[in-house]
């Protein structure tokens, strides 16, 4: 592997989490193990494609895991590594920031926010 040079720390983790999708699903996540499927209905505005994508570049990250069940039909579920576990205290700030910053341009989060088990705390 070659060897990487950062300008800042922030670039490594952006190069892991960075991106539309991938905090989203990490989110989810944080939520206990979820199949393909289940994220797919989550994110109803993620490509199957891209959600193929970002879950193997977290696999190949260390962030989660890929749980493959021995039956038929196939089963796979994902989960957050241990390190990926790490990532929980940067997942909840973003978030709580985020609902920061709705509020100061939307004034009622409310009638930004879809309803989401991810958003249950705000109720």
């Amino acid at each position: 592997m070659k060897k990487k040079k950062y300008n800042i720390s922030v670039e490594a983790t952006l190069e892991v989490i960075g991106g539309k999708w991938k905090c989203v699903i990490l989110c989810h996540l944080t939520h206990g193990k979820k199949r393909t499927s289940e994220l797919k209905r989550l994110m109803p505005d993620i490509t199957q494609k891209m959600l193929t994508q970002q879950l193997r570049e977290l696999e190949e990250d260390g962030v989660i895991n890929r749980i493959v069940y021995n039956q038929v039909p196939p089963k796979v579920e994902y989960e957050l590594s241990e390190y990926g576990s790490s990532l929980e205290s940067i997942l909840n700030a973003l978030c709580l920031w985020g609902e920061n910053h709705i509020t100061k341009v939307y004034g009622d989060k409310f009638s930004v926010l879809e309803e989401n088990v991810l958003n249950e705390h705000l109720k």
